[in-house]
């Protein structure tokens, strides 16, 4: 066993404890970034000029009407910027346009004395526009060709050939929709100018040194003189890790420009029309299956909605185009990937990171195949589960498949599930208007950032003279747990009682060069890093001990705060070692690193090994569907995950029940609409408010949740045996879509195939019902045939292969 997955008796990782901050958030005494400026003197408020059309040419832009409002005092336009006029890392989205690209595209910044006179004066901004045509849909894109940045192909052997052998081909197209964040705190910046010109940032930020790193692009400053502090987030998903560095560059440049701190929070109604989302996708595929159902080959071309520039959409494609196969081996594959360029907010990052699309197109596939094959849907995923030693189709081998079938199984006996099939099928056959449906899926998720240099971090730890531990480490809290984590990470390896160690808010000034806490990654590179420092300190600590107790520095103990050497019954205090080896002179901080090893990646290519490990889960979800409106409700799930050795167990089961429930929001409820119409508002998010946009509530909850952490599960080369768990459990609400699906495919005659939207909101149920009870099946068994044509976006039915069955049949 390696020393970093090591893990020692009583640990204090591994202890179910809570939430670092539980008791300062629920009494409300935890602070954000927001609650920083009634702190702080003579503060600013930033304000938006927000664009009325999805796409325009700024033709002019007066501000003197704005400083005639009383507390205006900087209007803030492309010319005051020193720097470069740009807040992306691709050097495609100009901080201040000249021609705005979505509907609520900022057009300059108000900064007035009190919120209201920057709203004001935003109002009083005088801006001319000439209208260009714009692109809001997928659909249109793809019939516009309106593409950007890469086209990468994942492909494993001949998919045509093997199509062409296939017993069983089928074809068909999906449409999923992309998701809003929704965090709780929106985003929010607070800029001061120190003495000496410094920048200091305050940012809800999941990327604070990327932060930094826009903010003195944007200033003409080097790096050194500008720094970003995060406390702490309100929720984070990955909206906040590219989106919030323009927000940081506007506060900084008033403040420059003002002398003056200046505070930038959006409204709920400005985060939902000026931020990213989650990419919607269209994928468009071919499968072939040998007579016993195992998958032969696959053809797919997936389509991202990037939006009006390039933001993350690339790595979000990769990472769809590297979970296409989920847990699934494809003997033949070619998976072609692409990102259209909309009229839209730019979208960007969102839990997953284009996993949840990739992994959705295959299971969307097992769901629609599986009646026509003949076999159970649950069946049909288990006999095509990867075994050990095969690989994905990018090249990485598959070591773990028995966690997946471990975790099926456990599943199965401890959720009942053979009973629980009887007894809906019997349900069913009594009840015309209600129907039930119990769905099981399984998730391998990879683990590590696409681009390898990411996988890197830092940290800091310092002893004071009085055995106190301050923790300084580059990953941010988000509510996720990361914190609460390193504490643990911290106390275990010094040996010290968790109440002896304290988190340092993150800072670019105390950890350089940080990766952006996300793909699921911080508490590998992070714990990684801080355990390295502890492990300097321990080890310079252990030289100190081990001269006072007379034995070997390798036979020092340290457990609980108690310091002893195994020949000797003779003891020391942490705090008293630590004060003699202060008199002592030895270093009693230390700068920790860590980097994933093992991963090699050629993106030109699409083949490596890209992930430390994978993670899984495997969900089954029943649910109940009114056949009169589509209304569904979810009865039963039941979940095993695969966390490692759980660095702590009651963050990680939060986790993974919130990840399930957003993921189950994703596919069931969500909806994000933008006005299509050729009228003065094309382009407008129509659903830019809670009244309008659906998210999953209490009442949403599953009646009966079972959450189980896969036991005899440590991850070699991890820290202390642990992985990962913000990502994964999303993926497992793809049980609550399958479980639709059959409750949806019962309402028509035995072997009815569902072609089911999503989201699969009620509406969306009820249409799937009735085609099931009108006996319409939207695959086709086709033999080998022909290549389908590339489907009409534009076209009104989302379902052209339908035509094709009709005319076979007609054929026939």
């Amino acid at each position: 066993m390696s020393s970093l997955s090591e893990r020692p008796v009583d640990a204090v990782v591994g202890l179910a404890l809570p939430h670092e901050s539980a008791a300062l958030h629920v009494t409300g005494r935890a602070l954000y970034t927001d609650d920083l400026h009634p702190r702080t003197k003579d503060v600013l408020h930033a304000w938006p000029v927000q664009a009325p059309h999805a796409h325009a040419r700024v033709t002019g832009l007066r501000v003197r009407p704005a400083y005639a409002v009383p507390g205006v005092v900087r209007v803030l336009t492309a010319d005051d910027v020193p720097g470069t006029n740009d807040a992306g890392i691709k050097h495609d989205e100009p901080l201040f346009p000249s021609e705005v690209c979505f509907h609520g595209h900022a057009v300059c910044w108000v900064l007035g004395e009190s919120l209201e006179a920057a709203r004001r004066g935003a109002l009083a901004v005088e801006v001319d526009y000439e209208p260009l045509p714009s692109t809001i849909t997928l659909a249109e894109a793809i019939a516009a060709e309106s593409f950007q940045g890469a086209q990468p192909t994942v492909q494993r052997g001949d998919p045509q050939a093997a199509l062409e052998r296939s017993a069983h081909v089928f074809h068909g197209e999906i449409d999923m929709a992309g998701q809003e964040h929704f965090y709780l705190e929106t985003h929010a910046a607070l800029a001061t100018v120190e003495d000496d010109g410094r920048i200091f940032v305050q940012s809800s930020t999941q990327h604070p040194t990327e932060t930094q790193e826009i903010v003195a692009h944007v200033l003409g400053l080097s790096s050194n003189q500008v720094t970003v502090q995060c406390l702490r987030m309100g929720g984070g998903f990955g909206g906040k890790e590219m989106q919030p560095h323009g927000y940081a560059a506007v506060a900084a440049l008033g403040a420059t420009l003002t002398g003056r701190p200046v505070r930038l929070r959006l409204n709920r109604t400005q985060d939902l029309t000026m931020s990213g989302k989650r990419h919607g996708f269209h994928a468009q595929w071919r499968v072939g299956f040998d007579d016993e159902g195992h998958l032969l080959a696959l053809e797919a071309t997936v389509t991202s909605d990037g939006g009006w520039s390039l933001d993350l959409s690339e790595p979000v494609l990769a990472r769809a185009l590297c979970h296409v196969d989920n847990n699934y081996w494809i003997p033949d594959i070619r998976v072609t990937g692409r990102v259209a360029r909309t009229h839209k907010t730019s979208q960007t990052a969102f839990r997953g990171f284009g996993g949840p699309q990739g992994m959705l197109v295959i299971e969307d596939i097992l769901g629609r195949c599986a009646p026509l094959l003949g076999i159970e849907p649950h069946e049909l995923r288990r006999r095509n589960f990867y075994e050990d030693g095969q690989s994905t189709p990018y090249g990485q081998v598959i070591t773990q498949a028995e966690r997946v079938e471990r975790a099926w199984e456990q599943v199965a006996v401890e959720g009942e599930l053979e009973r629980r099939r009887a007894e809906i099928a019997e349900f069913n056959a009594g009840h015309e208007h209600v129907k039930r449906g119990l769905a099981v899926t399984p998730v391998k998720f990879g683990i590590s950032f696409n681009l390898t240099a990411f996988n890197q971090a830092g940290a800091l730890v310092h002893v004071y003279k009085d055995g106190s531990v301050l923790v300084n480490h580059g990953g941010t809290e988000m509510g996720q747990g990361l914190h609460t984590k390193m504490l643990q990470v911290a106390a275990t390896t010094l040996g010290v009682p968790l109440a002896v160690v304290r988190l340092a808010p993150t800072r670019t000034d105390k950890v350089p060069n940080t990766s952006a806490t996300a793909a699921s990654s911080g508490a590998d590179l992070n714990g990684g890093a801080v355990k390295d420092a502890c492990e300097q300190i321990r080890g310079r600590l252990a030289e100190v001990a081990a001269d006072r107790l007379g034995v070997p520095a390798s036979d020092v103990l340290f457990v609980d705060g108690v310091v002893s050497g195994g020949a000797t019954d003779e003891t020391l205090s942490w705090a008293e070692l630590v004060r003699e080896a202060y008199f002592a002179r030895t270093q009693l901080f230390a700068a920790g690193y860590y980097r994933t090893e093992g991963l090699h990646w050629d993106s030109t290519v699409m083949r490596g090994s890209p992930f430390k490990y994978f993670a899984h889960g495997v969900a089954a979800t029943e649910v109940e569907v009114d056949g009169f409106t589509g209304a569904h409700r979810t009865r039963r799930v039941d979940i095993v995950h695969d966390v490692g050795d759980s660095l702590s167990p009651l963050v990680d089961v939060g986790q993974i029940e919130g990840g399930f429930v957003q993921g189950a929001g994703w596919l069931t409820l969500e909806d994000l609409r933008w006005d299509t119409s050729e009228g003065e508002h094309r382009g407008r998010l129509a659903t830019a408010s809670a009244s309008t946009y659906k998210l999953p509530s209490v009442a949403d909850m599953p009646e009966v949740l079972n959450v189980a952490l896969l036991a005899r599960a440590h991850e070699e080369g991890a820290v202390y045996g642990s992985k990962a768990v913000g990502e994964p459990p999303l993926m497992l609400a793809f049980s609550v879509r399958e479980a639709l699906r059959q409750a949806c495919a019962a309402f028509g005659p035995e072997g009815t195939s569902v072609d089911l939207a999503s989201p699969a909101t009620p509406e969306a149920v009820f249409w799937a019902l009735q085609e099931a009870r009108a006996g319409h099946d939207h695959e086709v068994e086709a033999g080998a045939g022909p290549t389908p044509p590339e489907a009409d976006p534009a076209a009104p039915t989302r379902h052209p292969e339908s035509e094709s069955a009709l005319q076979q049949l007609s054929e026939a």
